[in-house]
């Protein structure tokens, strides 16, 4: 996926700002697809230049002008050939496997704390994703067909940080087993 597939399927909800876009952005496509308030600026740009947005000057009282962008049709239809494509199998990359993989360089200690860190920002995402659950998401019968999608990708994440937590949980049991030895 590129950044302006995530960008593309932030806009469907709404027209907005490249700042309100980058905000929007950390709190939903953001929760999965990473990019700095920059990147999203440039490939806004990119974007209007293809035809797939198109950006609308509103006037600002003090402020200069802003654009709200907002998916064209040529948008929408780049949109909809790519969600028709087989999606690859990303490759892992993760420091803290890394680090697992040599661990047995340092202490268990060290490596505990590591996790014990890990863990709570694992913890701290679930709180967050359990959270929006039950704020937007109490009833899926009642969800347009977009929230039902919306709710899909939330469960995913859901599910990736509780089995994650259960890894991290099997994984500091082993180490304490190791530190007894």
């Amino acid at each position: 996926m590129a950044l302006s597939h995530a960008i593309l399927a932030a806009l469907t909800d709404r027209p907005c700002s490249g700042y309100d876009l980058a905000k929007q952005f950390d709190g939903s496509v953001g929760f999965f697809w990473h990019a700095s308030h920059q990147q999203i600026y440039r490939e806004l740009t990119k974007l209007e230049d293809q035809g797939l947005v198109t950006a609308e000057a509103v006037a600002q009282a003090g402020k200069p002008d802003k654009k709200i962008f907002a998916v064209t049709e040529a948008g929408k239809t780049h949109l909809q050939d790519w969600i028709a494509q087989p999606s690859k199998c990303s490759p892992t990359k993760d420091d803290l496997l890394v680090k697992l993989f040599v661990g047995h360089l340092v202490p268990p200690a060290t490596v505990q704390a590591t996790l014990h860190h890990e863990r709570a920002q694992h913890a701290a995402t679930l709180a967050a994703y359990r959270d929006i659950e039950s704020k937007y998401f109490l009833s899926c019968e009642t969800l347009s067909p977009s929230g039902r999608f919306q709710y899909i990708t939330l469960r995913n994440g859901i599910h990736y940080e509780t089995a994650w937590l259960a890894w991290c949980d099997e994984t500091l049991a082993t180490l304490e087993t190791l530190a007894a030895e």
